[in-house]
């Protein structure tokens, strides 16, 4: 959001955008490791990808129907981490 032509950091006001830990997963024996939507095999990149290609958020949950709205600002906010390059510590399942 831009006021008076100021750049607002809006990812305090949302929280749901601030946990989105809690809905992004790192297993190695899922998807080689990628980040995914915990409990699928939809990966964060493939939702970034979708709207960098002009997707609407409404045509990504009816192709993805075990997605919600909120799952779509997860991955989000952990592209903007990662845009970020700062180190996010998400804690992977040890392998077996």
């Amino acid at each position: 959001m831009v006021i008076e032509g100021i750049l607002v950091d809006r990812r305090k006001e949302n929280d749901d955008v601030k946990d989105w830990a809690k809905r992004i997963s790192i297993d190695p024996n899922v998807c080689h490791g990628k980040p995914c939507i915990r409990g699928t095999r939809i990966w964060v990149s493939l939702i970034v990808d979708n709207l960098a290609a002009g997707s609407s958020e409404g045509e990504i949950l009816e192709a993805y129907p075990s997605l919600s709205r909120d799952d779509i600002k997860a991955a989000l906010a952990y592209a903007a981490e990662m845009a970020r390059e700062r180190f996010v510590d998400i804690p992977m399942k040890p392998t077996t």
